[in-house]
Formats: C-alpha cells, structure tokens, sequence
C-alpha cells in the first residue's frame, strides 16, 4: 500500500511539473489567420474611386465592385511559397467578373506580403502589437511609409455584420492648412482585408483668400461578402 501510495504521489509531480513547463513556454500565436490567405477564399467589396484636379475643372467619381480570390499556391523566385492573388472588377451586381490583376501573396516569417504591380509591400507584421511599425515599401522603390497597428483584436460592426476580432494598420496621416492625408487597412480573421481608406487631397488660395480644393485622390473599399469557391 505505501509503495503504490509512493508511485501515485511520484506521477502526481511529473505531471504536475510538465504541465508547469508548458506553462512557462507556451506556444507563441502570430495570428496569421488575419491575411486570409486560405485557398479559395474570396472576398467583394464596393468601391469608390474619386479624382479632383480644379485646374481641369475636373471631380470625377468611379463606383464598382472588385473582387480578390486567392489561387493556387507557387514557388516564387526566392523559393518561398507563394498564392495567386486575382483581382477581377465589375460596375454592378448584375454583371460578370472581368479579371483585372493577378498579384502575389505570402507570409515570409513575420511578414505577409502581397506583391501589387510587382512592387512588393509589406502588410501586415506578426504577431499584431501595439509596439510594432514597419516601412511598407522597406521592398520596393516607393517612398518610406510608416505603419503601426491602432487597433488589435477588436470587434467591428458593417451592415449588421460583427467581425470579431479585428486590427486597423495606419499607414499614413498628415494633415496642414493645405494638405488632408489619412491611410489605414482593416482586416477580419479568417477573411482578410475588409476596409480600406485611403485620402490624398491638396488644397490652394484663391485671390479672395479662400481655401480650395486643387487636387488629390480619394479611394475606398468597403466589405459586401465572402465565402469559399
């Protein structure tokens, strides 16, 4: 009796020290799953596109659905595992895709990748902190952009839709008497991008010492759906 009473206490210890040790070094988690980069997910959005330039008395607006499907997966030319990352666009509902791009997407470590008219930008860096900011285009031949996450893990209502959890990634924001600047991304676990805001807008005097819109850009992405093909 007091040698299996020994055995049980003994067991009692090892177990008891193994699951110690798993809590002190618990698995990290990176939190990919905000890319969404599972095969065959496709998500829709409506988007408006909106260009001013006064000088050619010029404020046009392009509204239309765009469509990104993630394809098959390749070996890129550093031999990371890479996926297909189609684009197709359409004015309305009623109407069929028309492919319009077919970019790159990847994780390489800590980073998710899309590669966008062969320029490589970095979106996303794991796992999403409020500490972590990164240059974008730190791949690429575009200007230094800054990016940091403003919010992490929260949840997020459009159309009646909750998507929980979700991030933003400021990318940019600038603001002057003269110059109105703002960029950030929203993106849903499992899903992928959901919002994307983007505002480039310059502003002028006239001679009455009036402020003006001369130019800029205007482009927003707003979530209609997803699911798997």
């Amino acid at each position: 009796m007091t040698k299996n009473f020994y055995y049980f206490h003994l067991l009692i210890l090892i177990l008891s020290a193994a699951l110690f040790s798993c809590d002190k070094n618990p698995v990290p988690e990176f939190h990919h799953e905000y890319f969404g980069m599972e095969k065959g997910r496709y998500v829709v959005y409506d988007v408006i596109e909106i260009s001013h330039d006064d000088n050619l008395n010029q404020h046009d607006t392009l509204i239309y659905q765009l469509k990104t499907y993630w394809a098959d997966t390749f070996v890129d030319n550093q031999g990371r595992t890479a996926r297909e990352f189609k684009r197709s666009v359409r004015l309305t509902e009623n109407d069929p895709w028309i492919l319009q791009d077919l970019w790159t997407g990847l994780i390489d470590g800590i980073r998710a990748e899309l590669i966008e008219e062969n320029q490589r930008v970095v979106k996303l860096v794991f796992a999403p902190t409020q500490n972590k900011n990164w240059d974008a285009n730190a791949y690429n031949q575009y200007s230094e952009q800054n990016c940091f996450y403003r919010d992490i893990h929260s949840d997020t209502l459009i159309d009646n839709v909750t998507f929980d959890p979700t991030l933003v990634v400021e990318q940019e924001q600038f603001n002057s008497i003269i110059d109105s600047v703002h960029r950030y991304e929203m993106y849903a676990k499992d899903i992928g991008l959901i919002i994307k805001y983007e505002r480039d807008l310059h502003y002028q005097i006239n001679a009455q010492s009036q402020l003006y819109l001369n130019e800029g850009t205007e482009c927003y992405y707003r979530f209609v759906s997803t699911g798997i093909e």
